[in-house]
């Protein structure tokens, strides 16, 4: 029988669900799947975009969410949780965190075998794999990556400004309009600080950024790699020493040097804290694949958190790459280019302020110049914050 404690638990923050604004990947997800996975990093509202989904189909079925490190679960299985579920008629298992519970991927596994006809939604941090885990699930789960907030979705979160998704060629025809804001830029500074996490509307955004950050670093990425507290600083450490360079070419050999591992370990180390949403890794065109090139640039992941990490004071030319880099990767395959900045399919874009030149791209034959500080753009020369309605 389920303790009506966790339906109290799960109305309870029901209660607090808003329904107003979805984020961008609500509507590309099968949540008629019998089993879904949505990763992303810490903060960016996956929980929220689950529990608004419960919230607007309640009727439909008999639903149940749990957050994985309940204190229900020191007593109890999954297993066993989903047994009783279903044997009172549940249809819709809701599974938030799955990464906190020891051996989450092994019961999955055997709830989706034994109940053909239950659907489940687990959320879980950006750096799980799930065909490493005990069990393989790439063959049953669809899985899904949330991002953070484009500055699109943060007018509409916010402001109220609802626009559309504009593809990249859209952006390039100049086809971006927000009705009723005529000067867009100081809300693109207030979006560049802290509007990439949603939770910046609550107050004390830095305290939360630095929980964000540490729970990361600290619980999420040892726990998925099984690494020891003093390799988790190591990472800290690195981070640190990461976001006072980036854009940063990187070097294993003076990384390792500075934070005392082998320089073996450093390329595996930037894997994990790409994963985990705090930088980004920039490759070139090697590789064949989408992400197999040769990273030629590491970021710190967002404008936001590169803002929080420089103490408010993040290098101005640094930060509108970043965020170029951020909001455009989402919907692209963004690559570093030889002659200029970024790579994407045929255009080559250099990125700049308001009195950024045409030099590096005058010989290129589409070549784009995305300038700061200006509210509208023409023929080549496009205004950064367009950039943020890709997705």
């Amino acid at each position: 029988m389920i303790d009506d404690s966790l339906y109290a638990y799960m109305n309870e923050i029901l209660s607090r669900i808003p329904l107003e604004f979805y984020r961008y990947k609500y509507n590309q997800i099968d949540w008629d799947s019998r089993l879904v996975g949505i990763t992303g990093p810490r903060g960016v509202g996956k929980s929220t975009m689950v529990l608004q989904h419960i919230k607007k189909h309640q009727t439909d079925g008999s639903h149940l969410y749990i957050s994985a490190d309940h204190i229900y679960f020191s007593t109890h299985t999954l297993v066993g949780l989903a047994d009783d579920f279903v044997k009172e008629g549940g249809t819709n298992l809701y599974i938030d965190e799955a990464h906190k519970y020891k051996g989450w991927s092994r019961e999955l596994k055997q709830i989706y075998d034994v109940h053909p006809d239950l659907r489940i939604v687990f959320t879980g941090s950006s750096v799980l794999d799930i065909q490493k885990g005990e069990a393989d699930l790439s063959r049953r789960a669809l899985m899904y990556h949330l991002q953070g907030l484009s500055f699109r979705e943060y007018l509409e979160m916010f402001y109220q400004f609802k626009v559309p998704v504009y593809t990249l060629e859209e952006i390039l025809a100049h086809q971006v309009v927000v009705p009723g804001l005529s000067h867009p830029l100081p809300l693109f500074r207030e979006y560049l600080a802290k509007g990439y996490y949603p939770f910046s509307g609550e107050g004390g955004f830095e305290l939360r950024m630095g929980q964000v950050i540490s729970q990361t670093i600290e619980s999420d990425i040892p726990q998925y790699a099984d690494m020891k507290a003093s390799t988790a600083r190591k990472l800290k450490q690195m981070l640190s020493i990461v976001s006072g360079l980036a854009p940063y070419k990187p070097n294993s050999e003076n990384l390792a040097v500075e934070i005392g591992v082998s320089k073996n370990n450093v390329p595996e180390y930037l894997v994990y804290l790409e994963k985990a949403g705090m930088i980004g890794q920039l490759r070139d065109c090697t590789g064949g694949l989408r992400g197999l090139g040769k990273v030629e640039k590491v970021y710190i992941d967002n404008p936001s958190l590169m803002t929080v990490l420089a103490g408010g004071k993040p290098d101005i030319g640094n930060l509108r790459e970043t965020f170029f880099y951020n909001q455009m990767r989402v919907a692209n395959d963004i690559l570093s280019s030889k002659e200029s900045d970024f790579v994407i399919g045929k255009y080559t874009f250099e990125i700049g302020g308001h009195n950024k030149g045409r030099k590096q791209i005058e010989n290129l034959p589409n070549g784009i110049i995305v300038k700061d500080d200006i509210e509208f753009g023409h023929g080549i020369v496009l205004p950064l914050w367009q950039f943020g309605f890709n997705y």
